[in-house]
């Protein structure tokens, strides 16, 4: 991007940074949301992304991922777990390694996660360097978890890639109590298919935790920990301490460690982590950080500092103090991976950062798929996540009356959620998605009333008129006047407004 959106009095970028530190650590989940579907709703949604892929065109080849997709969805799915990485260190082994014949940057952390994997793989990538990206879950197609320079790989590919290691996954099955599990299948495919590229580097997202993550069979160069909150606590441990005992067990022996702002308690563990392996670490508010932001036309202007120095004027597409900080975690994280700060002391050319930053997209994160009245997609699903949609919400847009649809899974702190959007929402219409794991609207609705009134919750348990309802209140204020929508609460209620709305 040639032409920034403009700013205005830009501070001094130093300004503030001594109180980094202690500033409030609230991140957007982690999820990777995906553009998809052709049906509309009242209105086309905007031009479909360029990087998330649609069913294929070609019936045959549709034929084969469909039939793919159906042998993959009998193993065990993501919520359930059997805490080893022996199944997926054995498929490993028998296909030669090929997690080992490339560098790695292994991300671990509550939220933030693919936001940061993707700023990650597009740094790398304006440094011309062959990237590999793996980030869960899905929404529309399977094939989005794995991506080459930026893409995900084509149907063709992800099926060409489970054909040939189908025999060694069919292997591993038999020799072990239990067969290897859906994600760890995807990974495997994952790490051959990095191989087989072959990329320069790996941009690796792990599905949960860290230590027996199945994707915590590389050796992460550089770990990346984002912020760590409350989620998962009945496999991860019930304090961001104890969580974060879990996640540093993608910190390697002699990794360098970059670490976003956390819980006092989160930081301790990993810390003492770092030590035990001979990490170098690089800290969030000291080795680096935001150092100034502005709003701007579509996103946020930033200046951020990096290990080797500063780097002002960089535009980022994406809304949110969240993404800024996102931003400079991803920044850092690429620094180490080319040795700034150790090896060398320049920092990376501040052109080639700029460029790449502002071609950064982040599907569904406070996302505006429609106008008239506008419609945002953002993939909060636990109280941070929304606690920092809604203050972007409050900086970024400027609602006159804001609806909010709401889906959420039943394993959530669903109340937390809510309280965090309470002051945002005039109304809430609260739905369901087709997930097995998705809250029954009517118990959504019993803890939303409580929480907004009854006045001001209504119940409509199929999203597409939940949608309807939502807009058509927002419409109320009329054409001219500031009303909008904002879906959220899961990944899956996300994807599936996409899908309604004519994205993909």
């Amino acid at each position: 991007m040639s032409d920034h959106p403009g700013t205005s009095d830009t501070p001094d970028p130093l300004d503030g940074f001594d109180e980094i530190i202690d500033a409030e650590t609230t991140r957007d989940p982690d999820l990777a949301v995906i553009e998809a579907g052709s049906r509309t709703l009242r209105t086309q949604g905007g031009p479909p992304q360029a990087d998330v892929p649609a069913r294929p065109e070609d019936p045959e080849v549709d034929k084969a991922l469909r039939e793919a997709e159906a042998e993959l969805a009998t193993r065990w799915g993501e919520t359930k777990l059997e805490p080893s990485v022996s199944r997926i260190a054995a498929l490993m082994d028998l296909l030669g390694e090929p997690q080992r014949s490339y560098p790695s940057i292994h991300i671990t952390g509550t939220n933030g996660k693919t936001s940061t994997a993707r700023m990650i793989e597009a740094l790398l990538g304006a440094f011309e360097l062959r990237t590999g990206r793996y980030t869960s879950p899905h929404v529309q197609s399977i094939t989005e978890r794995i991506s080459l320079d930026g893409a995900p790989i084509t149907a063709e590919r992800f099926i060409e890639t489970y054909q040939d290691i189908k025999p060694y996954i069919e292997m591993v099955d038999a020799s072990q109590e239990y067969r290897l599990s859906f994600f760890e299948v995807l990974t495997g495919m994952a790490y051959a298919a990095f191989a087989d590229a072959p990329v320069d580097v790996a941009v690796v997202e792990v599905g949960m935790g860290g230590s027996w993550d199945a994707t915590n069979v590389i050796d992460g160069d550089v770990a990346v920990i984002t912020p760590i909150g409350l989620d998962h606590t009945d496999r991860l441990g019930n304090t961001p301490g104890e969580i974060a005992g879990e996640k540093g067990g993608v910190i390697k022996q002699g990794a360098t460690v970059i670490l976003a702002q956390q819980p006092v308690d989160a930081a301790q563990v990993l810390l003492k982590k770092a030590v035990e392996v001979d990490a170098t670490v690089a800290r969030e508010g000291l080795e680096f950080g935001v150092t100034a932001r502005q709003i701007a036309v579509g996103g946020q202007m930033l200046t951020l500092r990096g290990l080797g120095g500063e780097y002002e004027e960089v535009y980022l597409p994406l809304h949110g103090a969240h993404q800024a900080h996102n931003a400079a975690v991803a920044l850092a994280a690429v620094e180490a991976f080319f040795g700034v700060g150790a090896q060398r002391a320049q920092p990376l050319d501040i052109d080639t950062v700029r460029k790449a930053f502002a071609a950064v997209s982040s599907p569904g994160r406070l996302e505006v798929v429609r106008r008239s009245p506008t419609v945002v997609l953002d993939a909060a699903h636990n109280p941070p996540g929304a606690e920092a949609a809604a203050e972007a919400v409050r900086e970024a847009f400027d609602f006159s009356r804001l609806i909010g649809v709401v889906g959420a899974s039943g394993d959530k702190n669903v109340r937390g959620l809510l309280e965090a959007f309470e002051p945002i929402f005039a109304e809430v219409v609260v739905t369901q998605n087709s997930s097995h794991r998705a809250m029954d609207a009517d118990e959504l609705a019993a803890i939303a009333v409580e929480v907004f009134g009854e006045d001001r919750v209504q119940v409509e348990p199929r999203l597409p008129e939940a949608l309807e309802a939502a807009i058509t209140l927002a419409e109320e204020e009329g054409e001219f006047a500031g009303g909008g929508v904002l879906v959220t609460g899961s990944v899956i209620t996300v994807g599936e407004a996409r899908l309604l709305l004519g994205k993909g």
